[in-house]
């Protein structure tokens, strides 16, 4: 759990994990169940954990470890019978007990900082955020949004067992040096 390389392509996927994600998490907005299927095929030979994002169908089909599903995604009932790690997203610590009671294996809490990856972004929850989800429950929590190297430690230190990066992949040794260093 503790980096969390969100990527769209393998080549990315694969410097990732070389530099230390532990996780390395598929996400292809607006992609057909067919193309991620296309995307993905080759994945689940990482020495990662493998998580597909918004698609059950595609998580199952290509035999990831998981699913992260945003607040208004459906099937976390379908992935949890599939057998799949759920992850869900949330911005404050309502929807992350409810995230918990709906049987997230993990949650992505954020965004802590402003970010430019993701256009519908809830307002910045920050650390003072992020630490009030951590205490609030039990499974591990992944901080998400402007997370790089240089804040990365700061996050681990508010209670969250991991990052995950969509921009900063490729800065993957940085971050888990960061993140290593914080525990």
């Amino acid at each position: 759990m503790r980096l969390h390389a969100i990527v769209e392509d393998l080549e990315t996927a694969r410097d990732a994990v070389e530099s230390g994600a532990t996780v390395v998490q598929l996400r292809r907005k607006d992609s057909s169940t067919d193309e991620l299927l296309e995307a993905g095929r080759l994945f689940p030979d990482l020495p990662a954990t493998f998580v597909v994002n918004d698609d059950v169908e595609a998580a199952i089909r290509l035999a990831a470890d998981g699913v992260h599903l945003g607040r208004e995604d459906p099937g976390a009932e379908r992935a949890l019978e599939a057998g799949l790690m759920l992850g869900l997203s949330a911005s404050s610590v309502a929807e992350a007990r409810e995230a918990e009671r709906r049987g997230a294996g993990y949650i992505g809490a954020g965004p802590v900082w402003p970010t430019p990856s993701k256009s519908d972004a809830d307002p910045p929850i920050g650390l003072d955020g992020l630490a009030e989800i951590c205490a609030a429950v039990t499974v591990p929590v992944v901080a998400i949004g402007g997370v790089d190297a240089s804040n990365a430690a700061d996050c681990i230190r508010a209670g969250a067992a991991g990052v995950a990066v969509i921009r900063a992949a490729r800065d993957a040794a940085a971050l888990r040096a960061a993140v290593d260093a914080a525990l």
